[in-house]
């Protein structure tokens, strides 16, 4: 599930990030032997093992890299940092903040399932469960960033703890996740049947994503979480893009990449996936997402 060793060759074992966190290994309620209830099933729901996985993080990063950089830029990461991106999930931040800290710096990406990571690419790769392992060089970094990978583990007091151990006095913790309750439409116009079955599926993606034990309300609890982390100087703010090509090809992926489980859970058919992958292709909806809510802080000292 984890490792302390460099990631040479990663196999396609359970994901954690793509964002996310594989929570396989978190600890869970166990249900009382007298309750009918069934397990909770923290499995994460978008594993980047799939094919797909890939080209979600391809199209996240041409939706979200521009706002994570410029945090980024805004914290003053520079020559000499070290950096840890936590469930790096595909190699564009990473590779981002290799550039920035140049070779007098070091850049560490972490992942469940670092598959999509090139360990050629200028920063180390490491494969670590952010909820199950100690923070890897502990009091050292200048920067932690996660995106996209809190609002799936159940246990997120735990994994944000681990990373402001990591942080050095004075190192900032970047965290950026989703409010999906916030804003939980496909389409912001429900102009016509299209408009109406996108956010249909909508709704039975998110109810995948919270019996699979993640927080669609996450992303609004941040600068509070950031504090009762003892973090200081805490800001946030927040983006959620509507239209457009990256749009479009995240939700084909995405919505491919979930279909056999939204099938298995009776939450939707064949024909009313098809007809909205159809939709989709055909460029006839103005997709949007839930917003992408940004908190940072810095440890004391």
């Amino acid at each position: 599930m984890s490792s302390s060793q460099p990631v040479v060759d990663p196999g396609p074992e359970p994901h954690t990030t793509g964002g996310p966190v594989n929570t396989a290994g978190a600890q869970t309620r166990t249900p009382s032997p007298h309750s009918t209830e069934p397990a909770p099933d923290h499995r994460y729901l978008l594993d980047n093992a799939r094919r797909e996985a890939g080209e979600r993080f391809s199209w996240l990063a041409e939706l979200f890299d521009g706002v994570t950089r410029g945090h980024l830029d805004r914290l003053g990461v520079r020559a000499g940092w070290r950096c840890w991106e936590v469930g790096a999930g595909g190699p564009s931040i990473p590779e981002a903040l290799a550039t920035a800290v140049g070779p007098a710096g070091y850049v560490l990406a972490t992942d469940i399932n670092p598959a999509w990571l090139d360990p050629q690419g200028g920063y180390e790769v490491l494969r670590h469960d952010v909820v199950g392992d100690p923070p890897p060089q502990s009091g050292t970094f200048d920067l932690v960033h996660a995106r996209l990978v809190l609002v799936h583990v159940p246990d997120r007091a735990r994994a944000l703890a681990t990373m402001v151990a990591a942080l050095r006095p004075g190192g900032w913790l970047l965290v950026e996740d989703a409010d999906t309750e916030l804003q939980p439409l496909a389409c912001l116009d429900e102009v016509g049947p299209a408009q109406r079955r996108a956010n249909r599926l909508r709704r039975a993606v998110r109810e995948l994503m919270t019996r699979r034990g993640a927080d669609l309300r996450y992303g609004r609890t941040l600068p509070q979480a950031l504090r009762a982390a003892g973090l200081v100087d805490v800001a946030a703010a927040g983006c959620f893009p509507v239209g457009g090509v990256a749009c479009d090809r995240l939700e084909i992926a995405t919505v491919r990449m979930v279909r056999a489980e939204l099938l298995a859970a009776g939450l939707a058919d064949d024909a009313e996936i098809d007809a909205h992958l159809a939709a989709v292709d055909a460029g006839e909806l103005d997709l949007t997402l839930a917003p992408l809510i940004s908190a940072w802080g810095r440890r004391p000292g």
